[in-house]
């Protein structure tokens, strides 16, 4: 016959593991976010919890009572109480900080003072990495110091709301319309999948990938969220575009969190998650990531950084990639321009060339003199991310060495 003190210590221990579950599937920690992109069993038992461990919570508090109170009221050996009273103690200890402390909407919190200004107001340094976008003639960039600790900006550009979603750990910027089915969604940080940044709806409790926009669990799984053009450069490059930005400023509440991004987006940053790793193909590699026509390709960001323009084809249409003078900001566009393909050469001053008029034209896709002089090139969905992000969440990509 089991001793009647471990019966409340045994379900102390169930109730502890079944907190600590609650985060470790959905977390960083080691081991839990290997398996197969295909297989959701993990996050499946990780949504599982979420909506039931209240319940379960309950249940097991009500059982502890009844079996902890005859410990307390006759104990068999004098140390039974205090054993006891150490184990609720660390429950309580355990209750406190996955729920107050580990939760990844706690750890990284939207801002509290959200401030856009003008360029001259800007304190954001000019050579700091934005995601730039413009809607409906009003432009806005958010520093992706900000946003990587933030994991998501509200805000509303040209009378649209917006979604601006960051996430450090596989370098994915998107920006989504955060309107469902005709119904706008609130969302908050839950965790990750795969090391990548996953969002809970407010209405219905669904699960998100931020990578992909689509919702993976619960009663709205199969949506994708609508995703917005949004372009990755420095904030020189895109405020040379566009003269009247306005700009994300630092929120105070948040100093020491964004402070401690100040290197993260020209790479500089140390650490197993959120670090680059400046050899090619290797997990924490930068590609760049295209998708074209239904297919996915990733090229080398080094490649592209050595050459300044690749071309290739993706998914049937013509695409080049053209690196801008500062090495950071990017562009890749289609070459195919008034029924006709254009061929690229890289000219001198960091301009580019195209074979057949000579016109001149900047990495951001516009030709600045010749006889195509004013044309714009039309950009293809391209993103800088992690090598082992790109391949999760496409993983037919094809692999331009």
């Amino acid at each position: 016959m089991i001793p009647r003190i471990w019966k409340p210590v045994c379900l102390l221990l169930v109730l502890m593991l079944l907190e600590v579950a609650r985060v470790y599937f959905i977390m960083p920690f080691p081991g839990s976010q290997l398996d197969d992109t295909a297989n959701l069993s993990r996050v499946q038992l990780a949504y599982w919890l979420h909506q039931y461990a209240p319940w379960v919570r309950l249940v097991g508090i009500l059982a502890l009572i009844m079996l902890v109170a005859p410990v307390l009221a006759r104990p068999a050996r004098p140390w039974h109480r205090g054993l006891v009273l150490v184990g609720v103690l660390l429950y309580a200890a355990v209750l406190y900080m996955v729920n107050e402390q580990m939760m990844a909407d706690r750890m990284f919190q939207q801002p509290r003072t959200k401030r856009l200004v003008s360029l001259s107001q800007n304190r954001i340094p000019m050579n700091k990495l934005v995601l730039g976008l413009i809607e409906n003639g009003d432009a806005r960039a958010y520093p992706l110091q900000l946003i990587g600790y933030h994991h998501q900006v509200r805000d509303t550009i040209g009378g649209k709301p917006v979604m601006i979603t960051y996430c450090t750990v596989c370098r994915t910027g998107r920006v989504f319309d955060p309107v469902v089915a005709g119904k706008p969604e609130t969302f908050r940080l839950v965790g990750m999948d795969h090391f990548n940044a996953m969002f809970e709806d407010e209405r219905t409790g669904s699960w998100w990938r931020q990578a992909t926009g689509e919702a993976i669990l619960g009663p709205q799984k199969g949506q994708i969220l609508t995703e917005l053009p949004a372009r990755q450069m420095t904030l020189a490059a895109w405020s040379g575009e566009h003269p009247t930005t306005l700009v994300m400023q630092p929120d105070p509440a948040f100093k020491e969190e964004t402070d401690s991004l100040a290197t993260y987006d020209l790479g500089l940053k140390r650490g197993k998650l959120t670090g680059r790793d400046v050899a090619s193909w290797h997990d924490k590699s930068w590609v760049v990531g295209v998708l074209a026509g239904g297919d996915a390709t990733a090229f080398d960001w080094n490649d592209l950084a050595k050459k300044r323009l690749i071309q290739h084809t993706v998914g049937g249409q013509p695409v080049v990639l053209m690196m801008a003078p500062d090495s950071l900001s990017f562009g890749a566009f289609s070459r195919q321009l008034g029924g006709q393909t254009l061929t690229f050469s890289q000219g001198s001053n960091g301009w580019f060339s195209d074979v057949k008029t000579g016109s001149v034209w900047n990495a951001q896709g516009r030709a600045l003199s010749g006889p195509l002089a004013g044309q714009q090139l039309s950009p293809v969905r391209a993103y800088q991310e992690f090598w082992h992000s790109w391949r999760s969440f496409h993983p037919a990509t094809r692999q331009l060495r």
